[in-house]
């Protein structure tokens, strides 16, 4: 598997996804999304994992949404901010009420401890990006050569401390929620020591 073998949609709703993404997100937390999306298609596609491109796309870009400013909420927490935003896009983008629901659903469930793959491909792919990229989890299921090329394209541009910083702030405002016990878990010792920071 190489960058070049990763299938990327380009239809209307995966491009305003990108430029959703780029407007709002700063450079770091876009290089994180579309890594979130590549990671994600590649180990689908290794694993012979069937997933919905397009909507893994969006989800990936929109996943985090929820913690820049324009769209940060002080009553829920990050990911169902981020779900609710992936809603609205989906409407605006004229998916049916069904494919609402399973964006706001991945974006969500990118959180979880656990998806299973069975009932919500989009979503385990997801998670299973997301903590790769995030706190290093699992790189030896990802080639060297993928995994450099996508570093490459993509660089990692501080994602850590900021990512870091936005999980901290979360934490201090919603106690209780999962941005919450990824503090308490040490979410920062654990992207520091992130083998895709080296």
């Amino acid at each position: 598997m190489r960058l070049a073998d990763i299938v990327v949609p380009d239809t209307q709703a995966a491009r305003g996804a990108l430029e959703v993404a780029t407007a709002y997100c700063t450079s770091a937390l876009l290089n994180h999304s579309v890594r979130a999306y590549l990671w994600a298609a590649a180990y689908g596609a290794m694993n012979d994992i069937a997933f919905d491109a397009e909507l893994l796309y969006v989800a990936s870009m929109l996943h985090d949404i929820g913690l820049v400013e324009e769209f940060d909420s002080h009553t829920v927490p990050f990911e169902e901010a981020g779900g609710h935003v992936a809603w609205v896009f989906a409407a605006g983008a004229g998916w049916p009420v069904e494919r609402r629901v399973r964006a706001a659903e991945v974006v969500v469930r990118h959180v979880w401890d656990e998806v299973d793959p069975a009932k919500d491909p989009e979503g385990y792919l997801l998670e299973l990006s997301t903590a790769l990229d995030i706190s290093g989890r699992r790189p030896e299921d990802f080639p060297a050569e993928l995994r450099a090329e996508v570093l490459g394209t993509y660089p990692r541009a501080g994602i850590g401390p900021y990512f870091t910083m936005c999980i901290l702030d979360q934490a201090r405002r919603k106690p209780d929620s999962q941005a919450g016990r990824l503090a308490r878990s040490g979410i920062a010792e654990l992207m520091a020591a992130n083998p895709l920071e080296g």
